[in-house]
């Protein structure tokens, strides 16, 4: 698909609106920032969106440990602790909250 005809059909696909109060100044910075770039400001604002947004989801979906942090889980997961009464009245209480 050519690139003309590739955006002509996301524009077109576009039917819903996000708005946004600004001041002079953000503007002028984004209106700069687009045009330094060959982008329109819509087109700037909404690449810059979605990669903001695709970043604090991975973000929130990645976890990331230290070293020291790995090889406690590792052992953890290896040598289990045995199942004592405090983890078993926790397991009672979950269940009983939420009907598990």
């Amino acid at each position: 698909m050519s690139s003309s005809l590739a955006q002509s059909s996301n524009r077109r696909a576009r039917n819903e609106r996000l708005e946004a109060r600004i001041t002079a100044d953000q503007k002028k910075l984004i209106e700069h920032a687009a045009a330094l770039q060959g982008r329109t400001v819509t087109d700037f604002v909404l690449a810059s969106v979605q990669a903001a947004a695709r970043q604090a989801i991975d973000e929130h979906q990645r976890l990331d440990l230290s070293i020291r942090d790995s090889q406690v889980f590792v052992d953890a997961l290896i040598n289990p602790q045995p199942v004592n009464d405090r983890l078993r009245e926790t397991v009672r209480r979950y269940r009983k909250a939420t009907g598990v």
